[in-house]
């Protein structure tokens, strides 16, 4: 008899099930490919996890390393680090869009399908970086990682707080970083490098838009200090955005002119909440 592929792992009849699962799995591979997606929601209640598994693979840095000088970028092993960050974020992007699945049960549905789409595209993303890095020479775990994210993201205590800080605030940067990182790789002739930076930065757009559009319609308008204020301490404006600020992309992100005029605006007050250390780029 010829040899059959056994089928591929689920993980529940939900997509929370689903969810639930992809945040808490340690197996690198089902990050990358995970198992099955069911095709409804289900109702229950609110959960909001604690820490995502870590494939043993992933091993935390020690401590947090400066990213690479532009012109230090002609050397593969400083691309690949930054590639392996990057990778990293998608994979913490993913997990919180999944996280949020579970933690506001109770918002839209056309909300939480949302947030299914967005989750996908990381994990696409995820799968670009680890393609380029292997063409690199290097693999998955050869950089210490970071759960930036994970530290932060999930003190958010309502739906509007999350789309502030992660579509507003984390993805909104990389308007910004995508472009730079995607004009750094080409400036060392890795074009293949760059070409995965254009594509996110068209992607996250669409990301932007969708938190922007969410965080109009439930409080009513795109105002600064109303963003502001569903920031959770510490997290401050001034390590949420790329310098300089991608004004007309933005826009296009739904972000009225005066909420980008502000933001560049935007000084903390000696006295007022401390800039945590920035993090890299989305």
């Amino acid at each position: 008899m010829p040899a059959t592929s056994p089928p591929p792992p689920t993980a529940g009849k939900s997509i929370e099930d689903w969810a639930r699962h992809y945040v808490q799995t340690c197996d690198l591979h089902e990050k990358l490919v995970p198992p099955t997606l069911p095709e409804a929601f289900a109702d229950g209640p609110a959960e909001r996890l604690p820490a995502p598994g870590r494939p043993p693979e992933l091993v935390p840095a020690p401590r947090r390393e400066r990213l690479p000088r532009p012109e230090a970028l002609i050397e593969k092993r400083f691309r690949a680090r930054i590639l392996h960050t990057f990778f990293h974020h998608e994979l913490q992007a993913a997990e919180l869009m999944c996280w949020a699945m579970l933690a506001f049960r109770d918002a839209e549905l056309e909300f939480r399908k949302g947030l299914l789409r967005i989750c996908l595209d990381e994990i696409r993303h995820m799968n670009l970086y680890k393609a380029h890095l292997e063409s690199l020479g290097f693999g998955l775990g050869a950089f210490g990682v970071r759960d930036w994210f994970w530290k932060r993201v999930p003190s958010c205590t309502n739906k509007i707080s999350f789309v502030a800080v992660m579509g507003m605030g984390l993805e909104a940067a990389n308007l910004e970083y995508a472009p730079d990182f995607a004009a750094r790789f080409r400036a060392v002739g890795d074009e293949a490098g760059a070409q995965i930076q254009k594509l996110i930065a068209k992607e996250e757009l669409a990301h932007v838009a969708f938190a922007t559009r969410w965080f109009k319609q439930w409080t009513g308008g795109c105002e600064f200090d109303v963003w502001f204020a569903h920031l959770p301490p510490p997290l401050s404006p001034a390590v949420l955005h790329g310098n300089p600020i991608a004004q007309q992309t933005r826009a296009r992100a739904g972000m009225t002119e005066k909420f980008i005029a502000d933001l560049m605006a935007y000084v903390p007050e000696p006295k007022g909440r401390p800039i945590p250390g920035s993090p890299e780029p989305l």
